[in-house]
């Protein structure tokens, strides 16, 4: 009782990201393994790779996540915090475990579809945990800051990029059913994890009013590389004239903005909207 809420806080945080972490490892090695496709991640390209280099599975996706903190740390500074360091390096420490505790592991539904359909939501529901705690597994998300920092392709469209890129690989070492299944599962991954997190939506509408506008204005704009629209809003019970700031977000953007919101001041007043669709007509200089 005596503990500081906030390290009180992190340690619940820690728990938690261990358990995500646990869950995803189970569906790596026990249904993603076993169903021999590289399904959009950096363990599905060490399938993959398996087969070409005298390692696990576990050895490349260390090898492979540390060169990308690295890199991530290298190009993007400090958008890499300790959450996914941690999570990076535990991934394949768990699928060491599961190596050296199941040997000779097997198909549980002895069917490569439905292995991989197990795959797709088990490990969406241990990655809705990680963003829920604003942190990833690492891997394919600092791809995806990456392109987004030096080439401005949008996060979620380079993880997707790159989720396909891994996908495609398959055929390096697998048949043509197997690639397609790769590519037909990263894409219905994509699909479970936004139904975890958004529902039925894929963006979401924040309008946020706070004492600390500027602060989380700039987080937007900075952090999250997002635009965002102000408007003066008068208070008819505080009677007073306030900053409200409208922003919309996609699944990454929105967890870590509630949770950037929340740590400066949580006493803001925040209405979430959902968003079903978006029309934008650039004007045409002539």
């Amino acid at each position: 009782n005596n503990m500081n809420p906030k390290l009180l806080k992190e340690v619940k945080d820690y728990i938690a990201l261990t358990f995500a972490i646990l869950i995803t490892a189970f569906s790596v090695y026990f249904f993603l393994i076993p169903s021999d496709t590289s399904i959009s991640s950096i363990s599905g390209l060490a399938i993959v790779l398996k087969h070409l280099v005298p390692f696990k599975v576990s050895s490349i996706t260390l090898f492979f996540n540390v060169l990308l903190l690295i890199l991530g740390f290298l190009t993007c500074g400090r958008e890499f915090g300790s959450k996914t360091v941690y999570t990076s390096i535990l991934l394949p420490i768990f699928i060491a475990i599961f190596e050296h505790m199941f040997p000779n592991n097997l198909s549980l539904t002895q069917d490569q579809t439905l292995d991989a359909i197990c795959y797709c939501v088990i490990v969406s529901i241990g990655t809705a945990m990680l963003f829920n705690r604003n942190a990833s597994s690492g891997g394919l998300d600092i791809i995806g800051k990456f392109l987004n920092k030096y080439f401005h392709v949008e996060v979620g469209k380079g993880i997707a990029l790159s989720g396909m890129l891994v996908a495609i690989s398959s055929i390096l070492v697998y048949d043509m059913k197997t690639m397609i299944i790769s590519i037909l599962a990263t894409y219905f991954s994509g699909i479970v994890l936004d139904n975890f997190l958004f529902g039925s939506t894929i963006k979401k509408r924040v309008c946020i009013i706070s004492q600390k506008y500027q602060q989380i204005l700039d987080f937007i704009l900075n952090d999250l590389h997002s635009g965002a629209t102000t408007y003066h809003a008068y208070g008819a019970y505080s009677d007073k004239m306030n900053i409200e700031i409208n922003v919309i977000v996609d699944k990454n953007e929105y967890i870590k903005l509630i949770n950037y919101i929340t740590s400066v001041d949580p006493d803001a007043f925040v209405t979430i909207y959902a968003v079903n669709e978006m029309m934008y007509r650039p004007k045409v200089i002539k």
